[in-house]
């Protein structure tokens, strides 16, 4: 019974790692490499499911059902056999001789298999049972030698794509090339030992290495790609910080979580930039966003440790945080002095209001938020009035 409980414990493994990989993906035409890799891995697991059969039944010495489940075992094999081809050829994309040649290889011997299966009915040559024994004969060897031949040319095919392949092609391919030699010295040791699972041992081995080596990487790939897309989404695209999206998303976390500790203090800046409009207006586009790029940096250089989102066409926020928060006062002013020494040099005007959380008085960030941007507007009316007083000396 121990050869059904190898061929168990290896069906168990397979489907563990290889669920994913078998479910069907509808989103997948640009690509036909995984239909292909998943037919082999159904061919495979039959090959399993009729490997465990045939150790359990054999041990039983039930004569036909043991014969029965052999021919399965020799039809899944093979099968397996030409689809792991199949695949390999499939993920390569190389449409040359010798991936022409590897496919007739492949369905050669399978038909080749086929035909002797049939033969063993009228004349045993493949195997046959003596005394409820399982026997083997040379057209068994012969078989297991072809597909042993077909697995080895399997990875030198893989091993010559990868040498003139870019980098990161190269080491799938010789994965492939790997996976298709432990198969093939599998097939090796299995024809001395027909009553040892050697081949189901070596097939868990061989999609072990593609599943941790190649479709595993090609999943966290897609995961970085997806994040690299949710991250664009959420950046202002002229100022480089943070969007409206990422605004909201974030006052949506803030206030699921208000009244955690790790949101007891926290402090809200608002700013507007003076004169966008007439600049738009009177000198053009271009010269706006290059102003609003400059008030962004003079905001992100005073407020570095928090957030910072651009929530309007001149409108920032900053959700202060850390050291930020700690210096808030401190910064403001600095912040405040920098504007004011900009109106003295016709730069960049930006006024700013910051209001910070008081539990015993907000119930929720819209009044944080409120209180800041009625500051905001109080200290634009003291900066217009700084620049007009500029303007009459």
């Amino acid at each position: 019974m121990y050869y059904s409980g190898v061929g168990i414990i290896a069906l168990i493994v397979h489907m563990i790692i290889n669920f994913e990989m078998m479910r069907k993906v509808y989103k997948e035409r640009g690509s036909k490499a995984r239909p292909s890799y998943r037919l082999f891995l159904f061919s495979l697991t039959a090959f399993y499911v009729s490997d465990i059969s045939w150790g359990w039944i054999y041990a039983q010495r039930w004569l036909i059902p043991s014969y029965i489940c052999t021919l399965m075992v020799f039809i899944s094999m093979v099968t397996s056999v030409l689809l792991w081809t199949r695949s390999v050829v499939v993920f390569t994309g190389d449409q040359g001789g010798f991936s022409k040649m590897l496919i007739g290889g492949g369905w050669t011997i399978f038909m080749f298999e086929i035909v002797i299966i049939v033969l063993n009915f009228f004349h045993p040559i493949m195997f046959y049972f003596k005394e409820k024994e399982y026997m083997t004969l040379p057209a068994r060897h012969i078989a297991l030698i072809f597909q042993m031949i077909l697995y080895f040319s399997s990875a030198v095919y893989a091993l010559v794509v990868a040498a003139r392949s870019e980098a990161e092609k190269r080491f799938q391919y010789k994965i492939v090339g790997l996976a298709s030699a432990v198969m093939a010295i599998f097939i090796v040791l299995q024809a001395p030992f027909p009553l040892m699972p050697m081949y189901a041992i070596g097939c868990l081995f061989a999609t072990s290495l593609i599943h941790a080596y190649i479709y595993k990487q090609a999943i966290n790939e897609q995961y970085r790609k997806v994040e690299v897309v949710n991250e664009k989404a959420y950046i202002d695209a002229l100022t480089g910080v943070k969007n409206k999206l990422a605004y909201l998303e974030s006052l949506r976390d803030m206030e699921l979580n208000i009244g955690e500790e790790a949101l007891a203090e926290y402090g809200v800046v608002v700013f507007d930039l003076n004169g966008l409009k007439q600049i738009n207006d009177t000198q053009g586009h271009d010269v706006g966003d290059e102003y609003l790029k400059k008030a962004c940096e003079i905001i992100c250089d005073n407020y570095k440790h928090s957030p910072v989102y651009r929530i309007g066409g001149d409108e920032f926020v900053a959700i202060l945080q850390g050291n930020d928060f700690v210096n808030r006062e401190k910064i403001k002013k600095h912040f405040d002095d920098c504007i004011e020494d900009n109106i003295q040099d016709g730069s960049v005007i930006v006024a700013s209001g910051m209001a910070v959380f008081n539990p015993g008085l907000d119930e929720s960030y819209t009044d944080v938020f409120v209180r800041a941007d009625k500051r905001m507007y109080e200290r634009k009316q003291v900066l217009k009035k700084l620049l007009e007083q500029t303007a009459l000396e």
